[in-house]
């Protein structure tokens, strides 16, 4: 991988929040490719439960200041940095007050979703591309892990399908899992189409539960990993049949050379 530029984009990443399958393989896949001479970047949600003292996240000014349009709404974006301790990878942290100032991640106290998850959702994904503009950082790759992530594939191929720095990235999404009950909000897929993206792209997100999101994610995607051991057969069987690129399950302490392997053959 030396030499290969690749984004990596996560719903959580370990140190910053609990272990768990996404947040763990969101740090293991980098460190892979960051030991193998690839360049990479992470980005995250800074959600409210991130301790940035500990972790000495830093805003950074020349990033931040930018609005989002989210449904017809202004939403000021934030950009905090971090490195993870001994690796020499840096995290950047999308960030908003209105949407991430709360101390969880996904749902509240009592388990219940946030309502506005699917805003929080299409501002990560804008948040994300808008930073990495800034950056001028041109990634061969951009790698898509969790759900919070998932709307990135959809707007990358859509809303900023004329930006020429990603004319030529390949885009990867590991399936997980971990996913949520219940639905996001019913006008979620009417959020998405405000920002030109066409219904025929969209026909899944009618019903925007876990697996209409991730179906919508892979029609949008260039290569699929099947990251979980334990994936929902309809979900596998909706990989196996998308004509995609596919990588079947691989044991963590056996990923490596797979996924290596899986990022050259993407490229060639």
């Amino acid at each position: 991988m030396e030499d290969k530029r690749i984004l990596f984009v996560s719903s959580e990443v370990v140190p910053y929040l609990a272990e768990n399958e996404v947040s763990l393989m969101s740090y293991d896949v980098p460190k892979m490719v960051n030991d193998q001479g690839g360049q990479i970047r992470i980005f995250m949600p800074r959600y409210g439960n991130i301790n940035e003292r500990r972790h000495q996240l830093h805003e950074v000014i020349r990033l931040s200041g930018m609005n989002l349009v989210v449904n017809d709404v202004d939403m000021p974006l934030i950009i905090k940095v971090a490195s993870i301790p001994r690796e020499r990878i840096q995290v950047y942290f999308i960030d908003n007050d209105e949407y991430f100032k709360r101390k969880a991640t996904f749902s509240d106290e009592d388990g219940v979703l946030y309502p506005d998850n699917d805003e929080r959702t299409i501002f990560f994904a804008k948040g994300v591309v808008e930073t990495v503009k800034k950056l001028n950082w041109v990634p061969d790759i951009i790698h898509v892990h969790g759900w919070m992530a998932s709307l990135l594939p959809v707007y990358l191929k859509h809303f900023y399908k004329d930006e020429a720095l990603f004319s030529e990235t390949k885009i990867i999404t590991s399936v997980y899992g971990q996913s949520f009950d219940g639905t996001l909000d019913t006008e979620m897929i009417n959020k998405i189409k405000y920002d030109g993206i066409p219904h025929a792209a969209l026909t899944d997100m009618e019903v925007p539960n876990y697996e209409n999101l991730i179906k919508t994610t892979i029609n949008h995607s260039d290569g699929v990993i099947i990251a979980s051991e334990n994936l929902a057969s309809s979900l596998t069987k909706y990989i196996e049949s998308s004509g995609k690129p596919f990588l079947p399950f691989v044991p963590k302490e056996e990923f490596a050379n797979s996924y290596a392997s899986f990022y050259k053959n993407l490229l060639s």
